[in-house]
């Protein structure tokens, strides 16, 4: 069992209790999969909080669908609004393997996503912890709560290997 330290939906900070689940585990196999496609490995699970059922999985399609939008925050909302039938994913939590980018960390505040938990940390690309700080903005429709670091060092790990293989 990890504790976390975060900030609730009003900005207050909290202290959460989270066991690494199969969630972010079916999230980490994703993105190993995106790898084999030759996509930057990042994977994505959208959980329903209220039967813990998965309503999404997917990884990064950007090089596979020729769109720079295809990443696998963005893919994983379309599929489960699909799914609930709403744009609205208020009682969904987020599961990826890398800190969300500014367009998706505004995709997840727009679709109302309860709780964000991601891995590693993207200092360079970065939307919610780093970069623009999407959810710090007074102009935000929707701050979910925020968990880094769930699985960081294989999230990393993937990054990295990735990379060091392309060059």
């Amino acid at each position: 069992m990890l504790q976390l330290d975060g900030l609730d939906q009003s900005g207050h900070f909290c202290r959460m209790d989270f066991e690494l689940t199969n969630y972010m585990e079916n999230a980490l196999h994703t993105a190993e999969l995106a790898a084999r496609r030759g996509e930057v490995p990042v994977g994505a699970v959208i959980v329903d909080s209220k039967t813990g059922r998965i309503v999404a999985t997917t990884g990064n399609q950007m090089v596979g669908r020729h769109d720079p939008t295809a990443h696998a925050e963005m893919l994983a909302i379309r599929a489960a609004g699909n799914m609930v039938g709403s744009q609205r994913l208020t009682d969904c939590d987020l599961y990826v393997t890398l800190e969300p980018c500014p367009m998706c960390a505004a995709a997840i505040s727009h679709a109302r996503i309860r709780r964000l938990y991601f891995g590693a940390f993207d200092p360079k690309g970065g939307g919610v912890e780093h970069g623009p700080r999407i959810y710090d903005h007074p102009t935000c429709h929707h701050k979910p709560e925020v968990y880094g670091g769930i699985g960081e060092k294989r999230s990393a790990a993937l990054l990295k290997e990735f990379f060091a293989n392309r060059r």
